[in-house]
């Protein structure tokens, strides 16, 4: 009697294991394009490789990615949102059409803006944001903007939706450090535009997707033409990715939308990027 006891607590225990790992994966599968990440490679010699892996790997989690392609895809991304670049880009990016604004949408947007200014104004001081766990992606490349991204708020972002809580803030390089000119909010790629519709009204702002990727195969990254692959390349279907002997994915990383709450009118704010005079 006694062993069978001990075999119904320990059969007890697994069950309760096996949900509570359950539970996990299911979580997990929210994140914006999640796939479960390949096994870690070796340690870094450095801390500061250590701490750039650990970035790229939370970053990968976001993205479903694994960290090659991520940092070879996310370089070209940073390049494809400057201003002047939307011809080249568009062939892998999808904007969400502009609808005709209602007095409705309005009031909405601007609330919207009240409550990020709120949320954010302590991140003036990048300290801050830094210390709170924001993450400056590619700090040594230079960029028209710089996001510092959050990656529990992006994960957040798949559940609900808190203006004052966006999954990347947009910093300005300066001489001493970073100026905040705005934020980026996140939806996961598989949410429909009456979703998105839903949390920013798609008749005063424009949500985009980075699509059509075509990648080489792994370990060939460095030799690759990147002007065939990648978000910069000229591939943009299954097809002429397979016959380039590629793997090409329809989508990537998520839905994001640029919120830039210091300007002074609402077109400005939600612009697809920051106006400059």
């Amino acid at each position: 009697m006694s062993a069978r006891r001990t075999l119904i607590h320990l059969a007890a225990k697994a069950g309760i294991l096996f949900a509570a790992l359950f539970l996990v994966s299911v979580l997990l599968a929210a994140i914006p394009g999640h796939h479960t990440p390949a096994l870690a490679q070796e340690d870094q010699q450095s801390s500061s490789a250590q701490s750039q892996e650990s970035q790229e790997m939370d970053h990968n989690k976001m993205s479903g990615m694994d960290m090659d392609d991520a940092k070879a895809n996310e370089a070209h991304a940073v390049h494809d949102m400057t201003p002047g670049h939307m011809d080249t880009h568009s062939l892998h990016m999808y904007m969400t059409a502009m609808r005709p604004q209602t007095p409705e949408d309005a009031a909405r947007a601007k609330e919207i803006v009240t409550q990020l200014r709120a949320g954010i104004e302590k991140y003036k001081d990048y300290h801050v944001a830094l210390n709170e766990g924001y993450k400056i992606f590619l700090p040594n490349l230079r960029q028209p903007e710089y996001h510092f991204t959050k990656y529990v708020n992006g994960f957040l972002e798949a559940f609900t939706f808190d203006p004052a809580r966006p999954t990347s803030l947009l910093y300005k390089k300066t001489s001493d450090g970073y100026e905040l000119v705005g934020a980026m909010c996140t939806m996961p790629k598989r949410a429909t535009e009456e979703q998105l519709n839903a949390r920013v009204p798609l008749s005063m702002a424009m949500w985009h997707l980075h699509t059509n990727l075509c990648m080489p195969q792994k370990g060939q990254l460095r030799n690759a033409d990147w002007a065939k692959f990648g978000l910069k390349g000229s591939i943009t279907t299954q097809d002429a990715c397979d016959a380039a002997n590629g793997r090409f994915q329809p989508v990537i990383f998520g839905w994001m939308v640029h919120v830039y709450p210091y300007e002074d009118s609402l077109d400005k704010v939600f612009a697809m990027h920051h106006h400059t005079d």
